[in-house]
């Protein structure tokens, strides 16, 4: 296993409508759920569990992951990643994705709690066909502080990096240094402590989709700050400044449903962890 503290491995395809898994393997600090079928759409549904309970100093996990032709996945997580006091070396996170034509993957893991002094780094590293359909979402929220500080971690830095037929068409870079930066200045947290990003991929997406988001958005817009914008391909990335995590989620749960029911006629499946 080299240097990782967990690595996990997820090969799919589709077999007769079915989305089944190829090859899975797991070692260390990082395991999958056995896979579950939400409805009869034959997408399949892996639960990432971190039996750790949360990311210390110099820990390192590696996921790769793969979607044959037509495959469809659900990949999310069984709570929310929990990263602890790092005072010498930063915790990491890397993961690969494979999206073949035709595949479909949905990557909504719970949030990323950074709780006083923590410091992680996550790159995910994305490689698509064309026709191939990718919804990732992520949430940073910090932990508790004794004296309420909202921003007592030391720095989380999230990389995404997107390639369509071996072109780097997306790089999204968050990093958030509370320990060098003036959390609430403009074009950082600007009041707010809770940051939602997504992104979506898809031959659909065009300006009339994201007016109908638009729309939606315009019903939270008291309680926090939304951007929308359109990707040099065809899909969009979404941006939340908020104060609680329920905000966000609620923000992007309303877009999913708008996803699954105008591009492929379904209603999403209710990822319950409890």
């Amino acid at each position: 296993m080299q240097d990782w503290t967990g690595v996990l491995h997820l090969d799919t395809e589709e077999r007769n409508g079915r989305t089944v898994a190829k090859r899975v393997y797991f070692q260390g600090a990082f395991k999958v759920m056995r896979p579950i079928y939400h409805d009869e759409s034959g997408q399949v549904c892996y639960y990432i569990l971190n039996p750790g309970g949360g990311y210390l100093d110099g820990d390192r996990y590696q996921m790769k992951i793969s979607l044959e032709k037509q495959a469809r996945l659900i990949l999310t997580t069984q709570s929310a990643t929990k990263i602890y006091k790092t005072p010498n070396r930063h915790a990491y996170q890397e993961t690969e994705i494979i999206l073949k034509e035709g595949s479909c993957l949905e990557y909504i893991p719970d949030p990323l709690i950074g709780y006083r002094d923590a410091k992680y780094k996550q790159k995910n590293i994305i490689h698509m066909e064309k026709g191939a359909n990718l919804l990732y979402a992520d949430i940073i929220t910090p932990g508790w502080s004794p004296d309420g500080d909202k921003f007592s971690y030391n720095s989380l830095q999230l990389i995404n990096e997107i390639y369509m037929e071996n072109e780097l068409v997306v790089y999204d870079h968050i990093k958030l240094n509370p320990a060098l930066q003036n959390m609430g200045e403009l074009g950082l947290m600007e009041g707010y402590s809770h940051l939602g990003s997504m992104i979506v991929i898809n031959e659909k997406s065009n300006q009339d989709f994201l007016d109908m988001l638009y729309q939606d958005v315009d019903t939270h817009t008291e309680e926090c700050k939304v951007g929308l914008s359109s990707l040099p391909i065809q899909g969009f990335t979404v941006r939340v400044l908020a104060n609680n995590t329920q905000t966000i989620e609620k923000i992007f749960s309303n877009f999913h449903h708008i996803i699954s029911q105008e591009w492929f006629n379904k209603t999403p499946s209710f990822l319950r962890k409890y």
